[in-house]
C-alpha cells in the first residue's frame, strides 16, 4: 500500500475535496510545487490555476482555484481557495467570454483600479482555460 497524505480543498462556499493522495501538485507563487507524503512543512500563496490530486489508484483529480493559500504539513495538505471548482465542472464558454470582457476592459481602461481588476480577471479566465485544456488532453491521452 502506497504512503498517502490527506488533502483538503476548501473555499468560501465550503469543502470541495477531502481524502488521501499519493501526490499533490499546485501552482504556488514560486512556481509549480509537488507535495508527497512527509513533505517539509511550508505555507505559500497560490496563483489561479490547476490543483492536481493523485489518488492511491494512480488517477488524477483536477480542481481549478482562483488563488488562495497552501498549507503543507507532513501528513496534511490544505488548500484554502478564494474559489474552487472541480475542473470538469468549468464552463469553457463562460471562461472565453470572461477572457474577452477582460481584454476589452484592458484595451479601454480609464483608471488604475479598473486596469488592475481587468488584469486579475484576465489571469483567472486564462487559468480556467488552461485547466480545461489540461483536462481535455488527459482524457485524450
Amino acid at each position: 500500500m502506497a504512503m498517502t497524505i490527506r488533502v483538503d480543498i476548501v473555499s468560501a462556499e465550503g469543502a470541495i475535496h477531502s481524502g488521501p493522495a499519493t501526490m499533490v501538485y499546485a501552482t504556488a507563487d514560486m512556481g509549480e510545487v509537488g507535495i508527497a507524503p512527509r513533505h517539509t512543512a511550508f505555507i505559500s500563496r497560490l496563483k489561479p490555476g490547476d490543483v492536481r490530486v493523485e489518488t492511491e489508484n494512480g488517477e488524477q483529480e483536477h480542481f481549478y482555484i482562483s488563488g488562495g493559500m497552501l498549507e503543507v504539513q507532513p501528513s496534511v495538505v490544505t488548500v484554502l481557495a478564494d474559489t474552487a471548482v472541480r475542473a470538469h465542472d468549468l464552463d469553457e464558454a463562460a471562461a472565453l467570454d470572461a477572457k474577452r470582457r477582460a481584454e476589452d476592459a484592458l484595451a479601454g481602461h480609464t483608471a488604475e483600479f479598473e486596469y488592475a481588476k481587468a488584469q486579475t480577471e484576465l489571469a483567472e479566465a486564462v487559468a480556467q482555460l488552461r485547466a480545461i485544456e489540461k483536462l481535455r488532453k488527459m482524457k485524450r491521452g
